[in-house]
């Protein structure tokens, strides 16, 4: 079964036209499927419009959220309620084309786990939206080791076993991809339609680009060192304690041998500061190290992630 989902925000022009584009594109696949709309705190008439389609439709499906969460938060609660082994996640401003569905499908039948979007011939503005997303996508692969043209285009189909555990946050939803190829998981990438935003205003700017990075740095953090944080606090606590130690062997000699007394550098007050930093950076590790093994033991999660056994019975956990 196919599930179909599409985080909505102020889109009520688009959704009997989308709801119309979707039935046209996923009859012929003759393979079972459902539309589940994540209304995040629409404040115009997007959740009258989605319980008029869900009437017509019982294979149309509405999450309605109190207040708006963004997008990330959306997607987790689409994916939450989805019955299908499949996931395909794609935006409510008709910019991304339900015929592309088909082609995401026929890569996953080949052997994937994750199929992106790619918006070869991306129909926005040229500098404030596909200059800083050409940035953002050269920087994500670099960093991640995870080589994707379009890590923004909502429109992928993912394996429901490679999504249901991941946890995202911010603007976490485009990496994804990132986590099913840590894990394991193969990743493709193929051509999509892309067309220009007909009706409602977009909800992007420049500033997500920045709340993208960050999001990428937290990423990297926890992929790296989720399991063993002192080797972060800890690595910079030592750095930062042996920079005070010379910063005070720099301040011993020009005292010495330059008649340089301390009180006229700077350098006795940066060894204080380097090394209250480093010795406190290493006791935050240290209390990092107490809580996630407290996480992984109170809840008996293991730290390892098994694909798959032969001749074995069940998890003895």
């Amino acid at each position: 079964m196919l599930s179909i989902i599409i985080p909505v925000y102020n889109e009520e022009e688009n959704i009997a036209i989308l709801c119309e584009k979707l039935v046209a594109s996923l009859d012929p696949l003759q393979r079972p499927y459902e539309v589940v709309f994540v209304n995040d705190g629409s404040r115009d008439t997007t959740g009258l419009a989605l319980e008029r389609a869900c009437a017509d439709d019982p294979r149309i499906k509405a999450v309605h959220f109190s207040r708006n969460f963004g997008q990330t938060a959306a997607m987790m609660a689409g994916i939450r309620y989805a019955s299908g082994e499949i996931i395909i996640p794609m935006d409510g401003d008709l910019q991304n084309d339900p015929a592309d569905i088909a082609k995401l499908l026929a890569k996953l039948d080949e052997g994937y786990d994750v199929v992106s979007g790619w918006r070869q011939d991306r129909k926005d503005h040229a500098l404030r939206r596909n200059l800083p997303s050409r940035i953002a996508n050269r920087l994500i692969s670099t960093i991640s080791g995870v080589r994707l043209h379009d890590y923004g285009c909502s429109l992928k189909a993912y394996r429901k076993e490679v999504v249901k555990g991941v946890k995202l946050y911010g603007e976490m939803h485009r990496f994804i991809p990132i986590y099913a190829s840590w894990e394991g998981g193969r990743v493709a990438e193929v051509p999509v339609t892309h067309h220009p935003r007909l009706h409602g205003a977009s909800k992007y700017g420049v500033d997500r680009v920045v709340k993208v990075v960050l999001d990428l740095i937290v990423v990297q953090f926890l992929a790296r060192y989720a399991n063993r944080p002192i080797y972060v606090f800890g690595t910079f606590g030592i750095a930062a304690i042996v920079l005070g130690i010379l910063a005070g062997v720099w301040a011993v000699y020009l005292k010495y041998f330059e008649h340089t007394t301390f009180i006229q550098t700077p350098l006795p007050l940066l060894v204080v500061m380097l090394t209250v930093t480093g010795g406190m950076s290493i006791l935050m590790g240290l209390l990092a190290e107490i809580i996630m093994r407290t996480y992984y033991e109170s809840q008996g999660k293991a730290v390892y992630l098994v694909k798959s056994t032969t001749n074995l019975g069940p998890d003895p956990s």
